[in-house]
Order: structure tokens, then C-alpha cells, then sequence
């Protein structure tokens, strides 16, 4: 699936692993979540309201619409986190959990 966004003029930065629903994604030095997440997929998550997925709104931290889960529970903003090497991030409710990580 290609991204929302797309890289037309990057060199030089280092690239590294991270997992997305247990997906393997690149990223690059410096993105936050949301630019890793959406230069891999075509959007963030689940809403929790049932209204499909979401991509962002405000791209700096004062809506709601970017959350998502490390895969320890915790909630952290995309738009404003840092990507880092070896981050597992989770972004979809899944059947066999039921339920979101713990906020």
C-alpha cells in the first residue's frame, strides 16, 4: 500500500526500522510518528467513534485526531513524537484484543 505522503527530495538522512501493527516500516532521522506512519500507509487509526480511519488534523498537537499506542499502551501524539529505531507502534484495534492498550 503506498503512503499519504511521499518523499520527493530526501538524501542523506539515515533510515531505520519500525514496526506498525506489527509491520515492518522505514523511517527516517528526524520524522515524527505521523510522517513515518504516513509516508508507509495511507492513514494514523482507528477512530474510537466508529467513523473509520484518520490521517491527522492539525499537525501540531492541539486536536485529538493522531494518537496512537506504543506497544506497551502508551498513548503518545503522532504528530509531535519522534520516531526511534525499533519503536512498535500500535494504531488498529484488533479482533483478538477487544479492546485498546491501556491509555
Amino acid at each position: 500500500m503506498s503512503g499519504r505522503f511521499v518523499r520527493v527530495a530526501e538524501t542523506g538522512r539515515r533510515t531505520f526500522e519500525i514496526l506498525i501493527d506489527g509491520k515492518r516500516a522505514l523511517a527516517s532521522e528526524g520524522d515524527t510518528l505521523m510522517v513515518a506512519l504516513l509516508t508507509s500507509q495511507h492513514d494514523l487509526r482507528d477512530s474510537e467513534f466508529g467513523d473509520g480511519r484518520r490521517a491527522g488534523f492539525c499537525v501540531m498537537g492541539a486536536c485529538q485526531d493522531c494518537w496512537v499506542w506504543t506497544a506497551q499502551g502508551e498513548r503518545v501524539r503522532a504528530c509531535t513524537t519522534q520516531a526511534l529505531e525499533g519503536m512498535s507502534i500500535v494504531t488498529r484495534l484488533t479482533e483478538a484484543e477487544g479492546v485498546w492498550p491501556l491509555l
